[in-house]
C-alpha cells in the first residue's frame, strides 16, 4: 500500500482525493496539504478550500503549511507519506520539498502536456479553438510542468462546453488516471518518459480584464472567449441599455454584465438579425443578439449587476431597452 501526501485546492481536485482515499487496496492518504482558509463573498467571511472540507468529511489530516517555511520538510517526513499527489494546489514547491519524499511528486495536469503549461490549460485551449485536449500526470520537477510524463488520456472540447465543463471531465476521468497510474508506478510497471523539447503555447492565467468580452472580433473568437472565461473569472461586458445616456453625474447608463451562456446565432435561421454592428442588442420575444464582426451571438443565460442569473430574453424584457442599446 503506498502512503500519499494529496496537495490540491479548488473543487476540480476533490475527485482526484477522493479516488485515492477510497482505494484502500493501494492507498493510504496520510495527510491533505491545501491553501489556507481565504476570505469569500461579500462578508470576506474565512472559508475553507474544498479540498480541506473533502479532507474533513474523509477523516484525512489537513496541511496548511507554507511550503517555503523552514519547518515543511520536518512535517512532510513526519507525515510518513511516500509520494506526494498534486492537482491544483497553487503553491510552488521547491526542490528541497521535491526531494523529501522518497518516491517523489505526481502531477495531474489538465492539458496533452508539453502543449499549454501553465495555470489555466482548460481555459487556453478552448480560446485557441483546439478541439482535443486531456490530462496528464508527470513527476515533479523544478520547471513549470516539464516533468518526465507517466500517462496521458484524450477528452473531446464539444462545440459548446464552457471551460467549467471541460475541467468536470476531466477531473473525473483524471482521478482515475491518477490513481492509475500512481499503483503502476509504485509497482515499477511505468517508465516516465522525457517531454520532447520544442516550443509550446504557455497557459498563463486568465484574470478578470482579460474576461472583458469583445464584440469587434469574428462570432466565433466571441464565443471561444465567453466559453474559456465561463465559469471564471467569468465573461462580461459593459451593458447600455439605453444607448450611453448620459446621467447627472457625467458617467452614462453603462454597468457590469455577466454573459453565463451564449453561443452562435443560427446565421440561416431568418429570426437572426442581419448586419448588426458589433456590440449592436437586437431583440425578439424569446432571444436577444450581440453584434460582432462577422454574424450575431446570442445571448442565452446573464446576469446583471445586483441581479440573479436569468434567461436572456427575460432580462431584457425587464431592462426596457431603448433605442441603440448596445454592450461594449
Amino acid at each position: 500500500m503506498l502512503k500519499v501526501l494529496f496537495a490540491g485546492t479548488p473543487d476540480v481536485a476533490v475527485p482526484a482525493l477522493r479516488q485515492l482515499a477510497g482505494d484502500t487496496e493501494h492507498f493510504e492518504v496520510v495527510a491533505a496539504l491545501t491553501r489556507p482558509d481565504a476570505p469569500k463573498g461579500r462578508g470576506r467571511k474565512l472559508e475553507p478550500s474544498p479540498v480541506k472540507r473533502a479532507a474533513l468529511e474523509l477523516g484525512i489530516p489537513v496541511l496548511e503549511s507554507d511550503p517555503k517555511e523552514p519547518t515543511f520538510v520536518s512535517e512532510l517526513k513526519a507525515s510518513g507519506a511516500e509520494a506526494g499527489a498534486v492537482v491544483a494546489y497553487g503553491n510552488i514547491l521547491r526542490q528541497n520539498v521535491l526531494e523529501a519524499l522518497p518516491m517523489g511528486w505526481y502531477n495531474l495536469h489538465f492539458s496533452l502536456l508539453p502543449q499549454w503549461r501553465g495555470a489555466a490549460p482548460v481555459q487556453r485551449a478552448i480560446w485557441s479553438g483546439d478541439t482535443v485536449t486531456g490530462a496528464t500526470v508527470f513527476r515533479l520537477t523544478r520547471g513549470m510542468d516539464t516533468g518526465p510524463i507517466l500517462a496521458q488520456s484524450t477528452c473531446e472540447i464539444g462545440a459548446h462546453e464552457t471551460s467549467g465543463d471541460v475541467l468536470a471531465k476531466l477531473a473525473d476521468d483524471g482521478s482515475r488516471l491518477l490513481a492509475a497510474t500512481l499503483t503502476a508506478m509504485a509497482s515499477g510497471e511505468i517508465v516516465p518518459q522525457e517531454q520532447p523539447q520544442g516550443a509550446y503555447e504557455v497557459a498563463s492565467k486568465i484574470g478578470h480584464d482579460d474576461a472583458h468580452v469583445r464584440f469587434d472580433v469574428p462570432v466565433f473568437a466571441a464565443d471561444r472567449q465567453i466559453r474559456a472565461c465561463t465559469p471564471e473569472p467569468g465573461a462580461w461586458c459593459t451593458m447600455h441599455p439605453q444607448g450611453g445616456v448620459a446621467k447627472a453625474d457625467g458617467t452614462d447608463d453603462g454597468e457590469a454584465f455577466h454573459i453565463l451562456k451564449a453561443r452562435p446565432a443560427d446565421a440561416a435561421d431568418p429570426q437572426t438579425p442581419k448586419d448588426l454592428k458589433p456590440g449592436a442588442l437586437a431583440v425578439s420575444k424569446k432571444h436577444v443578439w450581440v453584434g460582432t464582426a462577422t454574424t450575431p451571438i446570442e445571448l442565452e443565460t446573464v446576469k446583471a449587476q445586483g441581479k440573479k442569473a436569468m434567461r436572456a430574453a427575460d432580462w431584457a424584457r425587464g431592462a426596457r431597452l431603448g433605442d441603440g442599446a448596445f454592450a461594449d
